[in-house]
């Protein structure tokens, strides 16, 4: 069997029509696992919403109540991006308790996956940018109060840089925030992770590839975390409506292979979140595999012992089957 996966069937929730984010692929993701056979009964763990009192460690209790009863101001709903509804609070609240389960299942089997996390545009105060809650910081703030892990490295690799989780995190040196984004693209105003690395329009696998590459292996070794947290978003794609670089999905791949297997190689758990794309539901689905296929293909090679040749160089991701 694969690694754990956190979903909960509340995760897609209704939007208006016309719009831009793409709330279906959550379910839609769990359905192509199923039918890729990734994702067992077995392997699927529900979870519950986060209790406040964890919640509050990184936002306000002015903030989420507001939020919550529907209290925003216009501004505040417009910066978020999404229109509340009770189905939409349910699923913040549920989505940090994902990914906080995710990370939880990491440190006891190695690596965990979740179907869904990453939004690391929300501030202690206010969301951003879709994201209403920051599942990332909750987590390891949480798992920081308990005793469970001493240090934390995040590795957010979506096109946008986490600038909720540099802010929340600075002056703070039991996270280490690694963001890896658009020079150009959302947000217009960085936040300074621990190491940002921003990229010029255009970038393509091989570059990206070498960037990655460069970096990575060294972090891990300099912060010795005990739980990677990893952003898989797939907005780097060349065909991403937000994107702006030039991934393709074998890239996307490779770069998940890479990040995973950097980790598992120095024993440290790993928990994934999907972060953002936007495309087609299709095509975004298929992309938000990746890190699953990924994921199961490196448990079961790490579980054995085995060597594999690396597919940042071999080009391992061949298509849909």
């Amino acid at each position: 069997m694969g690694p754990p996966l956190v979903y909960h069937p509340a995760y897609s929730v209704p939007l208006p029509d016309g719009h831009r984010f793409p709330m279906q692929k959550f379910r839609l993701l769990k359905e192509r696992l199923e039918q890729l056979e990734l994702a067992a009964p077995g392997q699927i763990h529900q979870p519950l919403p986060v209790p406040r009192r964890w919640l509050e460690l990184v936002h306000g209790r002015s903030y989420h109540e507001a939020f919550a009863r529907g209290l925003l101001s216009r501004q505040e709903l417009r910066r978020i991006g999404l229109p509340v509804s009770w189905p939409l609070v349910r699923r913040s609240w549920l989505a940090v308790g994902g990914t906080l389960l995710t990370a939880r299942l990491a440190l006891r089997h190695g690596l965990a996956c979740h179907l869904a996390g990453g939004t690391h545009h929300a501030f202690p105060l206010h969301g951003s940018g879709f994201c209403i809650f920051n599942d990332l910081a909750v987590t390891a703030r949480v798992l920081l109060a308990e005793g469970r892990v001493r240090q934390v490295l995040v590795v957010d690799l979506d096109v946008h840089q986490g600038d909720g989780t540099a802010a929340i995190f600075t002056g703070d040196p039991r996270v280490f925030t690694f963001s890896m984004h658009g020079a150009s693209n959302f947000p217009l105003h960085k936040q300074v992770s621990d190491r940002d690395l921003s990229l010029e329009d255009g970038v393509a696998d091989d570059a990206y590839l070498r960037a990655l590459q460069h970096t990575l292996p060294d972090l891990l070794e300099q912060v010795r975390p005990d739980l990677v947290l990893y952003n898989a978003g797939v907005d780097p794609h060349r065909d991403d409506r937000l994107g702006r670089l030039d991934l393709s999905d074998d890239g996307l791949h490779r770069r998940d292979w890479l990040v995973i297997d950097a980790a598992l190689r120095r024993r440290i758990p790993v928990a994934t979140v999907i972060g953002g794309g936007y495309d087609h539901l299709a095509a975004l689905v298929e992309r938000h595999t990746l890190v699953v296929r990924a994921a199961d293909a490196l448990a079961r090679i790490h579980a054995t012992g085995m060597e594999l040749s690396c597919p940042v160089t071999d080009g391992a991701y061949a298509g849909n089957g």
